[in-house]
C-alpha cells in the first residue's frame, strides 16, 4: 500500500463515532482538493455480487456478435446498448474498448432541453435476462454508497449534510460494463483517452488485477495499480464547478493490456438530475481562498446544468449515434 499513487479512505470510519466520521471527512477534502481520486474500501459491497457482476460481464462480452449488434447504440437516440470496438471517441481519437451502457429505465422524454434527449429505454441482450437483476443490485447498493459519500462530502464542504440530497433531484445515473480487449502494438495504445468526467461522482470497480488506469497528476501521468476490496473514486467537473474550482476534475485515461489479456471494469457515474444546477457552495473562508475558479478550456467548457455537461460528453463520444439521432445538435453543443 506504500507504494499507491492514490490515497485510500475507509468509508466505515463514518461509523465509528464522530472523531472517526470528522477525520474521515477531514481527509475525503484532503484527496479530492489535492488529487482529484482516492480508493473506497469498506463499502460494504459483498464479494458474492462482485463475482455475479464480474461473471455477467464476462458472459455477456462472450455473446455472439450478433446478438450484441442486435443492441447496438446506433439503434438508441438515447445513448443506451452496445458499443463495438473502435465505436467511442475521446478528443476526437478511437478508443479502443467494447461496452453496454445502462441508464435510468424511463420512457424518451419529448420536447423540452435538448438534453431531454439523453432519457429513455435501456437496450438488453435477449439472450442474457439475468444482466438486468445483477445491474439492478449493483445500482441500488451503489446509489447508497454514493449519497454516503456526498453527505461526507458536504459537511466537509461547510455545507449542510442534506446539500446534495436537496439539489440532486432524480439521479442520473450510468453503468458501463467495458472490455478493453488486449493489443500486440509495441507502443502503448488508447483504451480510453484522457478525459474528464462530466459530472459529479464516479465509483469504478475493475477486474481483479488489471491494471491500466493512469491519473494525471502535476503534469505526469501516474498509475493507479488494482487494490483488492477497493473502489476507485474520482468527482467529475459538475463538483469542480459546485465549489468554484476548490475541487478539480482530474484527467485520467485507459491504457490497453497487452495480448492475450484483456481487462474488464464497470464505471458507476452518480450525478444529478438533467436539469439541476447545483448551487454555488458558500465555501469556508480558508478553503475560499483556495479555491481558484473552474477550469476555463474553450475546448471543453463547464456548464452549471448537468444535462448541458452530459450531452456534450455523448455527442463528442459517439459521433455516429449523433449523425443519425441528432443531426442539427452536431457542432452545436460539443
Amino acid at each position: 500500500m506504500a507504494d499507491l499513487t492514490l490515497p485510500v479512505l475507509d468509508l466505515s470510519e463514518l461509523d465509528r463515532g464522530a472523531r472517526a466520521a470528522e477525520q474521515f471527512c477531514l481527509d475525503l477534502r484532503t484527496a479530492t482538493h489535492d488529487v482529484g481520486f482516492f480508493y473506497l474500501t469498506g463499502t460494504g459491497v459483498s464479494a458474492e455480487l462482485t463475482a455475479r457482476l464480474h461473471r455477467a460481464a464476462l458472459d455477456f462480452f462472450a455473446l455472439p456478435e450478433q446478438e450484441k449488434l442486435a443492441i447496438e447504440n446506433v439503434k438508441s437516440p438515447h445513448f443506451r446498448g452496445y458499443t463495438r470496438v473502435g465505436g467511442e471517441r475521446t478528443q476526437g481519437e478511437v478508443d479502443w474498448r467494447e461496452q453496454i451502457d445502462i441508464g435510468p429505465e424511463r420512457d424518451a422524454a419529448e420536447g423540452g432541453p435538448a438534453f431531454n434527449r439523453l432519457v429513455g429505454p435501456n437496450l438488453w441482450p435477449d439472450a442474457q435476462p439475468e444482466l438486468r437483476e445483477v445491474i439492478a443490485e449493483w445500482h441500488a447498493h451503489l446509489s447508497g454508497i454514493s449519497r454516503k459519500l456526498l453527505r461526507a462530502w458536504a459537511l466537509a464542504l461547510g455545507a449542510g449534510e442534506t446539500y446534495f440530497d436537496e439539489n440532486f433531484g432524480d439521479p442520473s445515473t450510468l453503468i458501463k460494463i467495458v472490455r478493453y480487449p488486449g493489443t500486440d502494438e509495441p507502443e502503448p495504445q488508447q483504451g480510453v483517452g484522457a478525459h474528464k468526467d462530466s459530472g459529479v461522482l464516479t465509483l469504478l470497480w475493475v477486474e481483479p488485477g488489471k491494471g491500466g488506469l493512469q491519473v494525471e497528476r502535476d503534469g505526469t501521468w501516474l498509475d493507479a495499480p488494482h487494490v483488492d476490496g477497493a473502489f476507485v473514486v474520482n468527482i467529475g467537473e459538475l463538483l469542480e464547478y459546485a465549489t468554484g474550482g476548490y475541487l478539480k476534475a482530474t484527467n485520467h485515461r485507459v491504457i490497453s493490456p497487452k495480448a492475450p489479456g484483456e481487462r474488464i471494469s464497470v464505471p458507476f457515474f452518480f450525478n444529478p438530475a438533467l436539469d439541476a444546477q447545483l448551487p454555488i457552495i458558500d465555501l469556508p473562508a480558508e478553503l475560499a481562498a483556495e479555491a481558484h475558479g473552474v477550469t476555463a478550456d474553450p475546448l471543453n467548457p463547464i456548464h452549471s446544468l448537468y444535462g448541458e455537461n452530459a450531452l456534450k460528453s455523448r455527442l463528442r463520444a459517439h459521433p455516429d449515434v449523433a449523425a443519425i439521432h441528432h443531426a442539427d445538435l452536431v457542432g452545436a453543443l460539443a
